[in-house]
């Protein structure tokens, strides 16, 4: 059985073309488990762990400002059985700081309190995939 198929079928959502079938047998059977995903991305240098500011990210003492990161990779994690148990993983790279790293948002909250240029960015680079 082709997961990805069965995992359109049910209308979950998983943005991700690197993610493997090995990931989405995680959990309830269609979706990746969020630290599986983690641990990908650190094998792949994603070793930051970033923190949302109004006006830019921050991994220990270093601020990164909307024009200083890159967004490379969306992935969305949506539970059917517990709406509550939804998220967003971004993989972003800064090649000003030399930085690559892993922010988690809970799906939706947090949004509100990021700044337009934030938000302007992480749009951007969703429709701009390198």
């Amino acid at each position: 059985m082709d997961l990805k198929n069965t995992f359109q079928k049910w209308g979950h959502i998983l943005k991700s073309d690197t993610l493997n079938q090995d990931q989405m047998q995680a959990g309830t059977g269609f979706m990746a488990c969020l630290s599986d995903a983690i641990r990908d991305f650190e094998k792949k240098g994603y070793s930051a762990n970033l923190v949302a500011e109004y006006d830019h990210f921050r991994s220990q003492q270093i601020s990164i400002y909307p024009e200083d990161f890159y967004v490379d990779q969306i992935v969305r994690f949506e539970n059917s059985s517990d709406p509550d148990d939804q998220s967003i993983l971004y993989a972003i790279s800064s090649k000003e700081y030399s930085l690559k790293g892993l922010y988690v948002e809970s799906y939706g909250l947090y949004h509100d309190s990021l700044s337009s240029p934030m938000l302007e960015r992480i749009k951007f680079c969703q429709k701009n995939k390198k």
